[in-house]
């Protein structure tokens, strides 16, 4: 799963809407509203000195008595904030809140409510995401543009390859568009609007069909190496309705369970939800299916390569190895590699995540690197390419300087 946790960021529109949003509840709300950690309701006396119910600008305080300290659990509308943890607000002996020293403000300790090593560390996490996922984005495009400038590279395989690559380059895309729109946005979280949702569906879709897509990827390199006879066209009908038309009702089925479960339908649906296990169980068996798919094809090619004349084994294997590890990102069986994850906070699960964020977010440049810039077909299309490009500029560079020349030549004889 991907990390959402990093600093707020609200624009000051939106805060203002969310502060006359809490301050209304603060003050037209009931004693207990703020759910400040008291063993005993007190009532302010006429004889005593009281602090003021308040509102902070994250959070509300009801009145307490002078010379005592108010405690309540941080608000867990901010993101990057733990809710497990407790802010503080102390009351002076003068029956004033406390006011810092460098502002002259009245001021509370929200210092409590964040670990900032961690947060700094889920910073980096998220910025290597962001980074990854721009970067598979550029090889992802360019693959796709030589896929199609290249009418002699069209077949079932590349055709294939450009649904895959097209779905793993959206879901990068929305996945960047989700770190920056809704992540960051602590308004966007709060208000829960409906267009975050839909991203959260759509993002999910390009995801599941992107492990579709990579099953179809297999399924065609098994048919190929087993079935003799197939028509093309026919095989690429039912690779489209499995990549698109199965991960269109997966996600639809997810999102309309989901809906449907008022629990699972706060914060843009950035929490986890039990029915995430409808993406999570066909995304584990295509990964099944692409690793049975492996095991097949590596047979196979051992088979073929074996008795060849000439051919020692220690190359049929080394062949053979290298088709495997070629397929292996292919498939994202890089995923099954770390199927544990440590417990939260450890150094352990530090590694898990820089981990798990680099073979996520540069699983678009793998697949492009191997399937495409590595590809002999397209090395060989591309050199010709531009084999004739140079011709053409030699030429017309030879025809300017003879151009020049025969000018030249004129010009003598006329005088």
């Amino acid at each position: 799963m991907q990390n959402n946790t990093s600093v707020v960021d609200i624009s000051k529109d939106s805060r203002l809407q969310l502060l006359d949003k809490l301050i209304k509840e603060c003050f037209l709300g009931n004693a207990s509203y703020s759910k400040i950690l008291t063993l005993d309701k007190m009532e302010p006396q006429d004889d005593d000195l009281w602090c003021p119910r308040t509102f902070d600008g994250f959070a509300c305080w009801d009145a307490v008595p002078a010379s005592s300290t108010s405690f309540q659990y941080c608000p867990e509308f901010v993101i990057g904030f733990d809710p497990n943890r407790y802010a503080f607000k102390r009351c002076t002996e003068n029956g004033t809140w406390y006011r810092h020293p460098v502002t002259d403000r009245s001021w509370t300790n929200y210092t409590t409510c964040v670990d900032i090593e961690d947060l700094n560390f889920r910073n980096i996490v998220n910025n290597i995401y962001i980074g990854g996922y721009s970067i598979s984005v550029v090889a992802l495009l360019l693959s796709i543009f030589i896929f199609l400038y290249f009418k002699t590279l069209q077949c079932t395989r590349i055709r294939i390859h450009i649904h895959l690559f097209t779905s793993v380059a959206l879901n990068n895309i929305l996945w960047i568009v989700w770190y920056k729109t809704v992540v960051h946005q602590v308004d966007v979280v709060q208000n829960n609007e409906a267009w975050c949702q839909v991203l959260h569906v759509i993002t999910n879709f390009f995801m599941v069909s992107s492990y579709i897509w990579m099953f179809c990827e297999g399924l065609h390199l098994h048919i190929a190496l087993v079935v003799v006879f197939v028509k093309e066209d026919i095989a690429m009908r039912w690779f489209l309705a499995v990549g698109w038309g199965l991960s269109l009702i997966i996600v639809m089925v997810y999102a309309i369970v989901r809906y449907n479960t008022p629990e699972d339908t706060e914060r843009c649906w950035m929490d986890q939800s039990d029915a995430f296990w409808i993406i999570i169980v066909p995304v584990l068996l295509s990964l099944v299916a692409s690793f049975v798919f492996l095991i097949n094809v590596v047979r196979v090619l051992l088979t073929k390569l074996h008795p060849v004349p000439n051919q020692h084994a220690s190359l049929a294997a080394r062949k053979a190895t290298r088709a495997a590890l070629i397929l292996i990102p292919l498939f994202g069986l890089h995923f099954v590699l770390i199927p544990l994850r440590p417990p939260s906070g450890t150094q352990e699960e530090r590694v898990y995540q820089i981990v798990s964020a680099f073979l996520t977010s540069l699983q678009g440049l793998c697949v492009a690197v191997l399937f495409c810039f590595t590809n002999h077909d397209v090395l060989t299309t591309t050199k010709a390419a531009l084999t004739k490009i140079l011709r053409t500029s030699d030429v017309i560079a030879m025809t300017g300087i003879t151009g020049g020349d025969s000018l030249v030549n004129t010009r003598e004889n006329a005088v």
